[in-house]
């Protein structure tokens, strides 16, 4: 179906890679407990889906845009049909704690630049190719809930103009496409919000999205996973992963056919 991203190459032949970047142990803010055990179910699972893991713990923002920047230029790209990208740390609102890290403006890795780095333009081995952003970090100080009250209904946001596509342009030398693309993100928590770690157990929307991988990868999409993930939380108020920056334009089966 031309709906469902295209997987060309046989298992055997295929060369799917993830990248995994953990920061644990920060010179300045208290060391993530229990991040080692969200590293070990990751690369399992990822593992267990048909990827090669590159992980790379510890590092700066410098150091985290620099890993990123490599592992996009990796040959075997060219015989993926997808990535997945994971990143787990510290956090802010506008981004990833480095290891040098003191507060929301210092050695702070923009989420902005993971898409710069692995957009169409930046990494073209990736084009049309589902790229899977997974992070885990807090991205505000807030619990993630509020008290509600039964009276009333907010007010619907009024409906947007839709933007005007210009026609009858030709390019006899290239051809365009998204800038953007392809990408499907979800984040541990909405923005301001906490996210939860054990310091046994890990954190629990690895621990989530862990378990809901393990069940429908067979036989979901996905977004489709993504849902389940986020239903999950149902009953865990204080904290609700986010699809976010997600402009996938197929369905992504990681098993099409079973």
């Amino acid at each position: 179906s031309s709906q469902i991203y295209p997987i060309h190459l046989p298992r055997e032949t295929r060369t799917r890679r993830a990248l995994l970047i953990c920061n644990i142990e920060f010179e300045h803010l208290s060391r993530r407990n229990g991040a080692e055990v969200d590293v070990e179910g990751m690369t399992k699972l990822l593992e267990g889906l048909g990827y090669v893991v590159d992980i790379h713990c510890n590092l700066t923002s410098q150091g985290m845009a620099t890993v990123m920047k490599d592992f996009a230029d990796r040959k075997e790209h060219c015989t993926s049909d997808s990535t997945f990208l994971v990143f787990m740390s510290h956090g802010v609102r506008a981004g990833l704690c480095g290891t040098k890290s003191r507060d929301e403006t210092t050695d702070i890795l923009s989420f902005d630049t993971i898409y710069e780095t692995f957009n169409n333009k930046s990494c073209r081995v990736l084009l049309g190719k589902p790229k899977v952003v997974i992070i885990q970090s807090c991205r505000g100080g807030k619990d993630g809930y509020t008290l509600v009250s039964d009276s009333g209904d907010p007010a619907m946001p009024a409906p947007s103009s839709a933007d005007t596509i210009t026609a009858g342009l030709e390019d006899d030398a290239i051809f365009k496409v998204h800038l953007e693309s392809d990408f499907a993100t979800l984040h541990s928590s909405t923005p301001d919000t906490l996210s939860w770690r054990c310091p046994v157990g890990g954190s629990l929307f690895i621990q989530h999205l862990i378990e809901q991988f393990q069940k429908h990868a067979c036989n979901s999409d996905l977004q489709e996973i993504f849902r389940k993930i986020q239903y999950s939380f149902g009953k865990f108020p204080r904290q609700l992963p986010s699809q976010e920056r997600t402009t996938m334009l197929r369905k992504f089966y990681l098993f099409p056919g079973h």
